[in-house]
């Protein structure tokens, strides 16, 4: 019996553009750049913890540079291609850490990711995901749906609910595997900034069947949708939920 087919959901070429996107703002002085920021910290912070200091590492989808910068000044030979396909065995291999930064967010296969990103690595390594799931971004969701009362498209990404993590990790074979999540409250004056700042960190549209624009109408509900929610000082509070993952492949190579 043949396996059922995975739905599109996502391009992967979508996925591509916006991560070219964001190298690109980054350079812009008022470029939003804390997710990428939370997400480095945040595995220096668990190599340390665990005393895992690599010496051939793989960092896919951190578009400042930065995590590449430090691990190799910490010793390691960093590879950090553009354009892996995700969703395939990975032309490279044998790597003692893997980080994978706001990428895992827009896979069709995330259970056959999380496998290839198994197989490439050495017996031991060490893989290190973070991306943005479980309930994030409450107020912009408030204020699309606001935007289309009567029939709302597809604008979104459907997220990943970490509570349905640990089977995936499991099922794909990760030896040790965690699954936690924190969450960034960042507070924003209007909803067109908050845009921006999704669009500087990669987090723009990657859906396979992307809906058309918002009309001039539409988008005034939204924005006003999303300046009903401001508190006293006339801003909105906006949740970023990341979710990491953690795991190694087995001593054994399996």
């Amino acid at each position: 019996m043949s396996a059922p087919a995975i739905p599109t959901i996502f391009s992967p070429q979508r996925r591509d553009r916006r991560l070219e996107r964001a190298r690109s703002r980054y350079t812009r002085p008022d470029a939003a750049r804390f997710l990428a920021e939370d997400m480095i910290e945040d595995t220096l912070e668990r190599l340390a913890f665990v005393r895992h200091t690599p010496a051939r590492a793989l960092v896919l989808g951190e578009w400042t540079g930065a995590l590449a910068a430090n691990l190799e000044t910490a010793g390691a030979e960093v590879a950090a291609p553009a354009g892996i396909d995700l969703e395939a065995p990975y032309p490279l291999g044998g790597f003692d850490l893997i980080v994978v930064t706001g990428l895992l967010d827009a896979v069709n296969d995330l259970p056959g990711a999380l496998i290839h990103l198994r197989n490439a690595l050495a017996p031991g390594g060490l893989v290190i995901a973070h991306f943005i799931g479980g309930q994030s971004l409450p107020a912009l969701r408030a204020a699309m749906l606001a935007a289309e009362p009567d029939r709302p498209a597809a604008r979104i990404h459907p997220l990943v609910d970490p509570r349905a993590a640990p089977a995936l990790l499991q099922r794909a074979g990760w030896k040790d595997p965690v699954v936690d999540t924190h969450a960034l409250a960042v507070r924003y004056s209007s909803l067109d900034r908050l845009v921006a700042d999704l669009r500087d960190q990669g987090l723009g549209n990657a859906l396979a069947k992307p809906a058309a624009p918002l009309g001039k109408a539409a988008l005034a509900r939204a924005r006003a949708a999303f300046a009903a929610r401001a508190e006293a000082d006339g801003k909105v509070t906006e949740t970023f939920v990341i979710v990491t993952l953690t795991g190694r492949r087995s001593l054994a190579g399996t």
